[in-house]
């Protein structure tokens, strides 16, 4: 079966959708679970095979993990002691599979995380989760295609400053932090809706985290988290790509399961265009131009 998608048109598009949970926040979210021992329940789980890897993944590591696709819910135990070695085959298949490295640092105080370019020299896209958790005490090094961390006497708060807002870097730094002794500063950090959703979900977990949705985050490390029940953040590309589709075809699409002030500019843009567009609390209409 060729991959090959045809589309035939002109054509309008007219209905409702429902915005599934954001993919760039479910993956992370679930690596977040790794910092509490327990049950934690993540809903509004988007049904994408990288879920599936990053459950397995998981499981390599010692949680048990119920996936119900049809409910769009994950359930993740996880144990006192959860192991510290992400397989090569499973990095390799998604990237996002480095977000276990901040938490099994954490937890465990040691890791071993498969790069995702195997045994590539110069693996520029990790220097600054390294650089952030060595300000931390971690000792880190790269041996046979494994990026290998180790804190022995455990993390301890630092500032540091990202060269530029890393999405993984500060995701990864501040789910680390949360189990810091003392005060973590992360400066430059990214601000995407999918960090204001880690970050929520970390203190409804026990964290003490304090300028969410700034290029400042100020974590204070805790004891322990505990696990908790979050629902993800609905996925803010797939809403724009449905309301530029009502615009291109001239359709009129309701959106639904989707945040508005996420896509603030775009809607605003969309309307300057011509489109009719109206906002609700748990999504938006687009309508348009003939």
């Amino acid at each position: 079966m060729e991959d090959v998608i045809v589309v035939t048109g002109p054509s309008t598009l007219n209905g409702s959708v429902t915005v599934p949970g954001a993919k760039n926040s479910v993956l992370k979210l679930m690596a977040a679970t790794l910092l509490a021992q327990g049950r934690s329940t993540i809903t509004n789980v988007p049904n994408i095979q990288d879920v599936w890897i990053m459950a397995e993944l998981l499981r390599r590591l010692g949680c048990a993990v119920d996936y119900d696709a049809d409910a769009a819910e994950v359930r993740i135990d996880v144990p006192a002691v959860p192991g510290h070695q992400a397989d090569y085959d499973l990095v390799r298949a998604m990237r996002a599979s480095i977000s276990v490295l901040g938490p099994l640092v954490a937890r465990c105080r040691r890791a071993e995380v498969a790069l995702p370019g195997g045994d590539a020299i110069g693996s520029r896209g990790l220097d600054m989760h390294r650089s952030g958790l060595e300000a931390m005490g971690t000792s880190i090094s790269i041996d046979h295609g494994y990026l290998i961390a180790s804190v022995p006497d455990g993390l301890r708060g630092a500032r540091h400053v990202l060269d530029f807002p890393s999405v993984g870097a500060t995701e990864n730094i501040m789910m680390a932090a949360t189990l810091a002794r003392g005060t973590t500063v992360i400066d430059n950090a990214a601000r995407e809706p999918e960090i204001t959703d880690i970050a929520r979900m970390l203190c409804s977990m026990g964290a003490r985290i304090s300028g969410i949705g700034t290029n400042t985050l100020v974590i204070e490390g805790v004891e322990r988290l505990a696990p908790v029940t979050h629902r993800v953040v609905p996925d803010r590309i797939v809403a724009g790509t449905w309301a530029f589709a009502a615009a291109i075809t001239g359709g009129n699409i309701e959106v639904r399961n989707a945040d508005p002030r996420a896509l603030t500019v775009v809607l605003d843009k969309l309307a300057q265009a011509g489109c009719a567009v109206e906002t609700r609390q748990d999504g938006f209409t687009v309508k348009g131009p003939s």
